[in-house]
């Protein structure tokens, strides 16, 4: 399948053009990590206390965030999850015990009840084991020796209802009919009372793991920039290498500050798709020097820069096919896989479309500015029987011998 028949694009008669796209977003994006935004580092690298609270009715941010300054959490973080009734509450805590667990679910408890009735117990957000230990106390049933088998079977089926059947957040004690024995029911009643929130999920990162894994993150990356180098130099030659790791630095450069200009946070998923991104460009930029390399051998008395051009365009239907594919499944997952996935997601779509834009406008025009440099430098006549032929594209092990030298205008246009 082809989109285009025979292109003839001037690519390269663009390359100011595509320079000046790419110093616009690599300067915003720089900018917004020195001086505005920064890295905006999740709680995987920064470490803290991430707790995931559920409301019965769409949450006003607002009205949260005023709630949790007025309890001393200053600082935290707020944010919703689309399409749901749950947000994220971000805290500075940092201990990693249990008891760091619980202080965090009860700060945000505290700060978020409202009207508590005197006496009684928050419902939405009490344990199995409480509500258990509450009905034993005062034992509606009088059920003697086997209380404790009775009751912990009363609460959980409680529990239960509230979290597989109510999503974990109770609107009224009306819920709760038919669902436990009524004399236990109006036992909680008198006990209880139903929030219009309930807490889903504590989860918290140390700062010493948190500074681990920014380093293995950031040593990823290093690695597979270098293995590109190393084996871009191998199999072809190490310009190649060094166009492929500029490049790659360059999709990397705009995916993280479009995360910094939109103040996103950096996961580890997002470093995970970073590194999606990197075999992804590189293996564009390796498809359009390999018929780069192919066509020097067809095409040896044309200037590079019309090789470079012709092949670009022959390759051009295949990147769009293969990249537009992949476009549109990232994108679906980006409008549809939910806040997990944001990140994620949101990392594919802008380093495919930089990762695709880049292996056209950036690598091989690399390639062609190297020979006109060397060229300037008084190497091309050196080159003037083959050698450029080799610098552009031919492996390493080839066994072709320069030709003859002809005249200085060979050696450039080689």
């Amino acid at each position: 399948m082809e989109f285009f028949r025979n292109p003839n694009i001037d690519f390269l008669g663009k390359k100011w053009y595509f320079l000046a796209f790419s110093l616009v977003f690599s300067v915003a994006g720089l900018c917004s990590m020195l001086f505005w935004h920064g890295i905006p580092e999740g709680i995987d690298f920064r470490g803290g206390t991430l707790v995931e609270v559920k409301f019965a009715q769409t949450p006003d941010d607002n009205a949260i965030r005023a709630a949790i300054d007025r309890a001393g959490l200053h600082h935290a973080r707020i944010q919703s999850l689309t399409g749901t009734n749950e947000v994220l509450i971000d805290l500075a805590l940092q201990e990693t015990s249990e008891q760091a667990l619980d202080r965090g679910k009860t700060q945000i408890v505290d700060a978020l009840e409202t009207n508590v009735p005197a006496g009684k117990q928050d419902l939405n957000n009490t344990s199995t084991l409480t509500l258990t230990n509450y009905l034993m106390d005062k034992d509606p049933l009088h059920a003697g020796t086997d209380a404790n088998q009775r009751y912990a079977a009363q609460a959980q089926a409680i529990i239960d209802y509230k979290d597989k059947q109510k999503g974990g957040v109770l609107n009224t004690m009306d819920d709760l009919k038919g669902v436990a024995d009524p004399a236990v029911l109006s036992s909680v009643q008198d006990g209880f009372f139903v929030s219009n929130f309930a807490i889903r999920n504590v989860d918290i990162v140390g700062p010493q793991v948190g500074a681990q894994l920014k380093k293995q993150a950031l040593l990823a990356i290093a690695y597979s920039l270098g293995g590109m180098l190393i084996y871009l130099a191998f199999r072809f030659e190490w310009i190649y290498g060094v166009a492929a790791v500029i490049t790659v630095f360059h999709d990397t450069l705009i995916t993280v500050g479009a995360f910094s200009l939109l103040n996103k946070d950096i996961s580890l998923t997002v470093i995970a798709a970073i590194l999606t991104l990197v075999g992804y460009s590189n293996n564009d930029t390796i498809v359009v020097f390999d018929r780069i390399r192919e066509n020097l051998k067809l095409m040896r008395r044309e200037k590079l820069s019309d090789i470079v051009n012709r092949s670009i365009n022959q390759t051009l239907s295949r990147t769009i096919l293969t990249a537009g594919l992949t476009f549109l499944t990232v994108l679906a997952l980006y409008l549809f896989g939910g806040e997990v996935l944001n990140g994620f997601s949101l990392a594919l779509v802008i380093g495919i479309l930089i990762g695709t834009y880049s292996s056209i406008a950036i690598a091989a025009p690399i390639l062609v500015a190297y020979q006109d440099w060397r060229s300037q430098r008084g190497r091309g006549v050196a080159a003037a029987g083959g050698t450029g032929r080799q610098l552009a594209g031919t492996d390493k092990g080839s066994k072709s011998k320069p030709g003859p030298a002809k005249s200085s205008k060979a050696g450039v246009n080689s």
